[in-house]
């Protein structure tokens, strides 16, 4: 019987990966790997790997969640070493717990190899503390994903009162939706809020609006997935503390001058 690291590769920044997530690439007899990970991590796998591709996206699956366990299964059962990378962290909604849980049904070896979560990373590249003792003392992470015919489960009450700042993760598409929750359920439409699409990425982008306007924002700058969205007082450093993207643009500006 083989074995299965389950590795978060993090946010997209490559650099962001862990050194134990490292190894796993490259000890891996099969690397079974998502959309959303920076490909150069798939150069650490050592030249006899099989890599196959995983990717997910809105209405587009390469390969079904139940192929991709089965996958996992079989190779392991062939006494292979896998490791399946997924962008951010596995168990934050990356379905590793459920590809966990098929492992263990089948007594098959395994491990959890966290990774930086985008929920946490994305505003950090923009500059947006998830918490900080002038603007939030608490942080949630939510879903804007619903499967079509799925009630919402989520305690929009909750989020819109008790929490100071709330990263919502996979809500483009149905943002008009959880503004609308938000809004229903409390939130000051003057909440500041920011959109932060292919964050820590090279072509990260942020837009900075308010909890009423953000939709009319992300429409007006064409924003898309994938794209972290941000709620909460927090947002307002990012005027202060913009890191990543300030440094993007005066590097540009020395490449510019260079000619």
């Amino acid at each position: 019987m083989g074995k299965v690291y389950l590795v978060g590769a993090g946010p997209g920044d490559p650099d962001l990966i862990t050194v134990k997530g490292l190894k796993c690439i490259k000890e891996a007899d099969v690397v079974l790997y998502d959309r959303l990970i920076n490909e150069e991590l798939l150069s650490f796998a050592k030249p006899s790997a099989e890599l196959i591709y995983c990717g997910k996206q809105p209405n587009s699956h390469a390969l079904q969640q139940e192929t991709i366990n089965q996958l996992l299964v079989m190779h392991a059962k062939q006494g292979k070493v896998l490791t399946r990378l997924k962008g951010g962290d596995p168990f934050v909604f990356g379905r590793g717990g459920e590809e966990a849980e098929t492992l263990a049904n089948n007594s098959i070896e395994f491990e959890i190899v966290p990774g930086i979560t985008s929920g946490i990373a994305a505003p950090a590249y923009a500059g947006i503390p998830v918490t900080h003792r002038d603007y939030g003392s608490s942080f949630a992470i939510v879903t804007g994903h619903r499967k079509n015919g799925e009630a919402d489960n989520i305690k929009w009450a909750a989020l819109a009162k008790g929490i100071d700042t709330v990263a919502v993760y996979m809500g483009v598409k149905n943002l008009p939706y959880v503004q609308e929750q938000l809004l229903q359920h409390g939130k000051s439409p003057d909440t500041p809020a920011a959109l932060i699409q292919w964050g820590t990425k090279t072509n990260q982008k942020t837009v900075i609006s308010t909890l009423r306007e953000v939709n009319v924002a992300a429409r007006r700058e064409k924003i898309e997935n994938p794209c972290m969205i941000v709620v909460g007082d927090v947002v307002t450093m990012h005027h202060k503390i913009n890191w990543f993207e300030n440094k993007q643009l005066n590097e540009k500006l020395i490449a510019s001058e260079a000619f």
